[in-house]
């Protein structure tokens, strides 16, 4: 299964880092310093996804500007002879063509935003990166699952998983654990439920925002009704899917980081900054000083 393509959704209004995204996406919010978008989008590339969707929505121009060239910028940083800032800059922009934008007019779910990529998509697997969710890890967390695709036969749809405590499995989508996979990390999915009641979950592995999906799943959101907060739900699609496809769970190597909490988005930039050396003993610093005080 070779996956060309990746579908990042960021049409969402971010209404739980209010009142920071009330003019700016939330995918434009800066871990360290790069917006959350750069991140996801590095973690495809590392991944080989060669062509990236971007399901955007009013509002959301920056995020297309930022994978932009700014010559006014480059000018600017060539002049002042900054070849360091230029680099990062290089090493940030796509190549010509490998970037698409379309629309999704109105917030009808997650389901639906996955929907609007279809034709860009085409006939053919393709991974869905939710981007405010971060994999703190080496490979990252969609490297890992396409891996774990070409160890499975064709027509095969993977989710990432993650072990959550019990007691929480009623705020998550929750799939059940069927026969395991030889390579140790994957299994198949046995069914799935979003936010079952406390008690009834029939695992304790929660789906996160990584998937790789077949095409087919576009023919089902396209008649796909609507489900939880009356929205069309991705879940209940590949809920219909899976009569027809095997799904996969990979146990997934990495801290997850959910950064459209606010509590989530201060741990993901301490988690970070930890991460860089030539961070990491100035924010322990500010941190004691900042304890003791």
């Amino acid at each position: 299964m070779k996956i060309r393509k990746a579908v990042f959704p960021v049409a969402g209004l971010g209404t739980r880092v209010l009142p920071a995204t009330k003019a700016m996406p939330k995918e434009m919010l800066t871990i360290v310093d790069k917006p959350l978008i750069q991140y996801v989008y590095d973690e495809a590339k590392e991944a080989g996804i060669e062509h990236f969707v971007f399901v955007t929505g009013r509002n959301k121009g920056v995020i297309e500007d930022h994978f932009d060239r700014m010559f006014e910028l480059d000018a600017t940083l060539a002049a002042r002879g900054k070849k360091a800032e230029m680099e990062v800059l290089a090493q940030n922009q796509p190549e010509a063509g490998a970037v698409s934008f379309t629309r999704q007019q109105a917030p009808h779910g997650l389901g639906h935003a996955v929907w609007c990529a279809r034709d860009i998509v085409g006939d053919e697997p393709f991974a869905v990166v939710l981007p405010d969710e971060l994999v703190l890890n080496t490979p990252g967390c969609l490297a890992q699952m396409i891996a774990a695709a070409e160890q499975l036969p064709e027509k095969s749809n993977l989710i990432a998983v993650e072990a959550v405590p019990e007691h929480l499995t009623h705020q998550y989508g929750i799939c059940g654990v069927g026969q395991r996979h030889s390579c140790g990390n994957m299994f198949e999915v046995a069914g799935m439920v979003e936010k079952p009641p406390k008690g009834t979950a029939p695992s304790n592995f929660s789906i996160t925002g990584r998937y790789i999906l077949q095409p087919e799943i576009f023919k089902i959101l396209e008649n796909q009704e609507r489900g939880a907060g009356g929205e069309i739900q991705l879940t209940d699609a590949m809920i219909a899917l899976a009569r027809t496809q095997k799904f996969y769970g990979v146990e997934f190597e990495g801290e997850r980081h959910d950064c459209g909490s606010k509590a989530g988005f201060l741990r993901a930039n301490i988690a970070f900054g930890m991460k860089r050396a030539e961070l990491r003993d100035g924010l322990i610093a500010e941190m004691k000083r900042y304890l003791e005080s």
